[in-house]
């Protein structure tokens, strides 16, 4: 049983036996008790007045006199005002260490068949360029989400969906066909996505140049834009799709599978992936059935031009479209038709989006739209909100000027990794292979970590070369410190395991340590609530902090006496797990020596 659990239930004890009152034990949570005060934790009595009948202070000093008479774990206390501050007895402190070390999962909530199931959207990439920088963050951001929430105790199914139809496909396909000359992956020597996305850019460059031509010939910019060849031929060529045009649909069928490729290699490099991909050429269709059976029900609304609206004036908003006077649909009506596909393929209880604060009132309206339509999880979704990614000096290696490939980028971080990593003293004698691993894990590490341990609801600043710093609030930190850990147990040579510690009195640096690993269970829980991989973050930097802090004060392996030795190095093993647990649950790798 954790120290929290023990304070709470000795809490909920001394309510009932000093007051009569029955108060539940789970909604008492001791707090870390702040510095400036003596004590480990705290426990707010406020809650307990109506009980009590007594003033805040007199409260908390009744239920802490009671804590020490009844609670083996309290050695003292100390009240301030409506905060019991309680100091835990110094071997007790050794029992929450040797509980935190025997539970092989501790931290995470077990996934039982009752568990929820929640879906989490991200990623949602466009088939006509390679993942970009904007691409790193959603795909960070969604995959360390899906493993909080997991270790939260829920059923977790990590979904993507794919915009593979539209003009900007077609921009590509008809750049391929006038200039590709027949080009492949494989005879060009690139990754499919970056082949495609060179024709994206390859009809952009044309359409630019055919648009200044039409001008010089005294047309305005509106005006040779309608009178473009090459738009022209586009949209006819997406006109050709949607009627299901054989050659059209087989030559985006076969563009569409090299960057599919492509997208697979650039996640499994990023240590993302996913259980279930849908296809907007798939969905698009499903969302204009369910706009149907909107109309049918009068949910939805018909203009004179043939238009299919939404009225959201009741609720705040404004009308939104659905359908387009042509019948061709938008992008509400392709999520409203994935919306019915996963709701057809799984029981999902909650309803996760993964996507970018420029989309808040999208979401706000497919909230809305999908709770008129009958969806149980439709009112509650939740829009995982977060901002925009930027680099110091705009751009680094990018197509065009415009975006960050995250291919290059991720080349970037291991080869900055790995120029650090080459310093004198450092894996020397580790053999290459291995070397080049620990330069992957470092580099990833470091842009996994800088991305999510900024709040996700705010824009961040991306800047490669303090990510890889080894000192400071960086992932190479954390991981250094995983490895010296590492290097001081197989330094050790010792079963610390078989020696009883359970008399050992951690001083004030053991006691902060041991603190801050109990608080591991308490910030994962934080961290689902929140729906925040920067709760995780920040946690596993402030644990590593401490270790480092210990390490420097304490000696592990020159301690003479033996129980004490053990007992460190048992502190170290635990932090290591946890650093490791932690740092999981960010998609990040630590290496065993570095």
């Amino acid at each position: 049983m954790s120290i929290d659990t023990i304070l709470s239930q000795a809490t909920a004890q001394a309510v009932k036996a000093l007051y009569g009152v029955d108060f539940p034990a789970d909604k008492i949570v001791p707090q870390t008790t702040r510095k400036e005060f003596e004590g480990n934790l705290t426990i707010v009595v406020f809650p307990f007045l109506k009980a009590s009948h007594k003033a805040p202070d007199a409260t908390a000093q009744e239920i802490g006199e009671y804590m020490v008479a009844n609670c083996d774990a309290v050695e003292k206390f100390n009240a301030v005002k409506g905060f019991l501050n309680i100091t835990i007895r110094p071997t007790f402190w050794t029992s929450v260490l040797n509980h935190i070390a025997a539970e092989p999962n501790f931290g995470f909530v077990p996934v039982t068949d009752d568990s929820q199931l929640v879906m989490i959207e991200y990623s949602s990439p466009n088939t006509n360029k390679p993942l970009h920088l904007g691409h790193v963050r959603n795909n960070l951001l969604g995959y360390s989400l899906s493993r909080i929430m997991e270790a939260c105790g829920n059923k977790v199914v990590k979904t993507n969906i794919v915009n593979d139809r539209g003009i900007h496909i077609c921009k590509s396909m008809l750049a391929w066909l006038k200039w590709g000359e027949g080009a492949t992956p494989e005879s060009a020597g690139k990754k499919g996505d970056h082949l495609i996305g060179d024709f994206y850019v390859a009809f952009d460059k044309h359409y630019k140049a055919e648009l200044k031509e039409l001008m010089a010939q005294g047309m305005t910019e509106e005006e040779a834009e309608k009178n473009s060849e090459l738009m022209k031929e586009a949209r006819a060529m997406l006109k050709k799709w949607e009627d299901g045009d054989k050659e059209v649909r087989d030559l985006w069928a076969k563009m569409n599978e090299w960057v599919y490729a492509g997208f697979d290699e650039t996640y499994k490099r990023m240590g993302v992936g996913f259980d279930k991909i849908y296809y907007e050429s798939n969905t698009y269709l499903e969302g204009k059935e369910k706009v149907d059976e909107g109309l049918e029900k009068g949910i939805f609304y018909r203009k004179e031009d043939n238009s299919v609206w939404a009225d959201l004036t009741a609720d705040g908003l404004d009308h939104k479209l659905l359908l387009r006077s042509d019948g061709t649909s938008v992008y509400m009506t392709q999520d409203i038709g994935t919306a019915k596909l996963r709701y057809q393929d799984y029981p999902i209880d909650q309803m996760i989006y993964v996507v970018g604060n420029e989309q808040n009132y999208h979401f706000q309206v497919l909230s809305l739209l999908l709770d008129k339509l009958g969806f149980k999880w439709g009112k509650d979704l939740i829009h995982f909100s977060y901002g925009m990614v930027e680099l110091p000096n705009g751009k680094m290696k990018s197509r065009e000027g415009t975006v960050v490939d995250a291919d290059e980028l991720m080349d970037e971080m291991i080869d900055t990794a790995r120029k650090m990593s080459s310093e004198p003293g450092r894996l020397q004698g580790v053999p290459e292979e291995e070397r080049e691993n620990v330069f992957r894990i470092i580099g990833l590490g470091a842009l996994k970590y800088f991305i999510l341990k900024v709040d996700p609801r705010k824009n961040m600043l991306f800047n490669p070369s303090e990510s890889i710093d080894f000192n400071g609030n960086t992932g190479p930190f954390i991981q250094y410190t995983y490895a010296r850990i590492q290097s001081v147990l197989r330094k050790a040579e010792e079963d610390f395991n078989a020696v009883d510690v359970s008399a050992v009195e951690p001083n004030e640096k053991e006691t902060n340590l041991i603190q801050k690993l109990n608080d591991f269970a308490g910030t994962v829980l934080d961290a689902g609530r929140n729906y925040s991989p920067a709760v995780i973050a920040n946690y596993t930097y402030d644990l590593a902090k401490e270790f480092n802090q210990f390490y420097h004060d304490c000696s592990i392996l020159k301690e003479e006496d033996a129980t004490l030795r053990a007992f460190r190095l048992k502190l170290s093993h635990t932090v290591g797990t946890i650093i490791k647990r932690a740092v999981s649950l960010l998609g990040m790798e630590v290496p065993e020596r570095m």
